[in-house]
């Protein structure tokens, strides 16, 4: 299956829910706080996406078993699809939380980390070295990059501080499918891989742990988790491949990116 090449009209549907997508993590921020459970900030995003938005949160009821929430909240040592729950928040955790949007059929996708109360330097880091990887990789993409870059880049950020980038899951392309082609992985060497061409549209979503790269799934077929309990951070942002660079679909006014960039 090659990657689907969107059309103007698509391109333009993935804009709007790229922004809505932003916007329910620009609008749950201010809530990460010490003390609040991840399922109340499930219940605020889900209020958000359903009633303000008129949206879908595309996580609910999504593969199988069926994921039982409407965004995945993954503290400290999980890596990625954390199911809320009623644990509280405690001051110094970090925490990612993935969103999801589907408008008018079309998909918007990307996370964000946040650290609770006072930041543990190390945690602090790691964020931040996580969001650099996303950031490096970004700027890489345009007409005639080839996949092999983008992993190549956030390994390289990742493995230059120590960390390590975790390899059983992926960034994928986006559209009217939830994960269409290709395939994005965070590792890999420059030149290798499929070539990128204008209207593809995909996730990227480095997944970096403070220790070693091996992940384990627990028996909720969901969650996963750093095998040694080590911290991990993730950041993700959708893009679209545009005649001469790149556009983030889902960037935020906070962010120190810009959303197109164009390498002519």
């Amino acid at each position: 299956m090659a990657a689907i090449i969107k059309t103007a009209e698509e391109i333009e549907k993935m804009r709007v829910a790229g922004k809505m997508a932003a916007d329910v993590l620009t609008m749950i921020t201010p809530h990460v706080q010490k003390g609040v459970t991840t399922d109340e900030l499930n219940t605020l995003c889900h209020n958000y996406i359903v009633n303000e938005l008129d949206a879908v949160p595309a996580p609910l009821n999504y593969g199988h078993p069926p994921f039982p929430k409407s965004i995945c909240t993954s503290v400290n040592h999980v890596i990625c699809h954390g199911i809320p729950s009623d644990k509280k928040l405690k001051d110094g955790d970090i925490v990612n939380i993935d969103v999801t949007v589907i408008k008018d059929g079309y998909h918007g996708d990307t996370s964000k980390m946040f650290i609770v109360g006072k930041p543990k330097i190390l945690a602090e880091r790691l964020v931040k070295v996580t969001q650099e990887c996303l950031y490096d990789a970004i700027r890489l993409v345009r007409p005639g990059a080839r996949l092999g870059d983008i992993g190549h880049a956030c390994q390289q950020h990742a493995e230059a501080h120590n960390y390590s980038i975790v390899r059983e899951y992926c960034g994928h392309g986006i559209g009217a499918g939830f994960h269409e082609e290709p395939q994005i992985v965070h590792y890999g060497r420059p030149g290798t891989g499929e070539e990128l061409q204008p209207g593809m549209c995909f996730t990227i979503e480095p997944m970096v742990n403070a220790g070693k790269r091996y992940s384990k799934l627990l028996p909720d077929h969901w969650t996963v988790v750093t095998k040694d309990r080590s911290l991990s951070a993730q950041w993700e942002h959708t893009l679209l491949v545009t005649e001469d660079g790149v556009e983030v679909l889902t960037l935020r006014d906070e962010e120190d990116l810009p959303r197109v960039i164009s390498h002519s």
